[in-house]
């Protein structure tokens, strides 16, 4: 394998990842970014990232020298060894004005350094874009010896270093064979199966995954309340359908709705390129809603825990959210259906009470404005009215609820990950009602 200079510009959650990695696999990567203090806490080898394995893979990357962090993109145009070969955007495109992605931050970079890239350089576009991005770029950037190329990103939230190291494929596209290749080759040593397509496919393809996702998690949570309605049991139901090797059995788990950082913004900014070109998506448009109306269905399954009505009023009700990132395993709240259900329990009345492993009482996010963090399940219980289960921690599981049932002031747990035993709960003192599951008995 041959080992090639890289800039990565952006050391968040995707570049951070990227340049690590890379690193890991041989690669000499100077990493970029535009805060002066993130670099300097790079350069002694502090990541504050919830990622496994990412802190460890910095640290021998700084040590065997072949990572290295800067501030501005300028700087990541020369690596140690010479100028580099490729450039790798790993920029934020979050959801603008109308759900379309805002490009202000690629563009921005692209302008800044389009008349210093080396001689033949590739630049890479990792982050999620519209289609077109790379076209885009590449008339921006206004050289003929330089190429662009797409690469998306397939990486989870708290397991972003196994995703990358271990990927399912590795999507390159261009319009320049030559480019495509030598970007494909950084990940040779991988072994994974790789597409070569043109850039268009490639941006596409990023959106299509995640939105066919979208869609997989929407339906099982239609699903689930289907269930609720005929007497079925969600669990058979999805173990069922995910033998099917068509299927299988990933993203059939219901939940409060789907969300985080990529999701939500991907679904909306898919609906845009299809309004662009006059087509009306109505499946994806379908699944949307639908996300929408299951956060309004949780607090219409705590309503009935708590009052018996699922149009009973939680006004003054005193309410233990367990869970506020979006997902377990990170820290993350952008797009968080958990902060999405509590909004809408804090609008019905409610008085919020939230404990989750990865959010401190001393936080100061917006998103958690209304809630009383505490960092402790049993204050979080004391005088609770009903607990509410919003993201799948699995410690969530072996919590001591029989000493939490002594402090709440009802003993109902609503379930909306499916993650309790409800008859250990139920031994402990507690009602439970969890999605797609028959009700309990009254």
């Amino acid at each position: 394998m041959f080992a090639r200079r890289v800039g990565v510009v952006g050391a968040g959650f995707v570049g951070l990842t990227t340049g690590a990695c890379l690193a890991s696999l041989g690669h000499t990567v100077v990493c970029a970014d535009i805060d002066e203090a993130k670099v300097e806490a790079l350069c002694r080898g502090e990541v504050d990232l919830l990622e496994p394995g990412l802190a460890d893979l910095v640290t021998a990357g700084l040590a065997a020298g072949r990572l290295s962090f800067v501030v501005g993109a300028h700087a990541a145009l020369t690596s140690p060894d010479g100028p580099v070969e490729l450039v790798v955007l790993c920029l934020p495109t979050p959801m603008g004005v109308g759900g379309v992605a805002d490009l202000t931050a690629v563009e921005s970079v692209v302008e800044e350094v389009r008349d210093e890239l080396p001689l033949g350089t590739v630049v890479v576009t990792k982050s999620t874009v519209p289609v077109g991005t790379a076209r885009r770029t590449a008339e921006l950037i206004g050289r003929d010896d330089v190429a662009v190329v797409s690469n998306p990103e397939f990486l989870r939230e708290g397991s972003a270093v196994r995703d990358f190291l271990n990927p399912d494929r590795i999507v390159v596209g261009s319009d320049t064979q030559d480019a495509a290749e030598r970007v494909a080759a950084l990940y040779a040593r991988l072994g994974a199966p790789t597409v070569l397509t043109d850039a268009v496919s490639a941006e596409l393809v990023k959106y299509a995954a995640n939105c066919f996702l979208a869609v997989k998690l929407s339906y099982v949570n239609a699903m689930a309340e289907l269930c609720e309605r005929v007497g079925a049991h969600i669990d058979d139901v999805t173990e069922g359908v995910g033998y099917d090797h068509r299927i299988g059995q990933s993203f059939l788990t219901p939940g409060p709705g789907w969300g985080g950082s990529c999701l939500p913004k991907d679904t909306h900014a898919l609906l845009q390129v299809a309004d662009v070109v006059d087509f009306e998506f109505r499946l994806l448009r379908a699944s949307i809603e639908t996300n929408v109306r299951q956060r309004q269905r949780m607090v219409d399954k705590v309503r009935l825990a708590v009052t018996g009505s699922r149009t009973g009023s939680l006004s003054h009700t005193r309410l233990g959210l367990f869970g506020l990132t979006f997902k377990a395993g990170t820290d993350d709240l952008r797009d968080s259906p958990a902060i999405a259900v509590a909004a809408l329990l804090r609008q019905a009345g409610g008085e919020l009470v939230g404990y989750d492993p990865a959010v401190s009482p001393d936080s100061e996010a917006p998103q958690l404005a209304g809630i009383e963090v505490v960092d402790d399940p049993a204050v979080l219980a004391k005088n609770a009215d009903a607990l509410v289960v919003l993201t799948e921690w699995p410690e969530f599981r072996t919590l001591p609820w029989a000493d939490l049932a002594q402090l709440v002031a009802q003993p109902v747990v609503v379930d909306t990950r499916n993650i309790l035993d409800a008859d250990v709960l139920g031994r402990a003192g507690f009602t439970v009602h969890a999605l797609g599951r028959r009700p309990p008995a009254p």
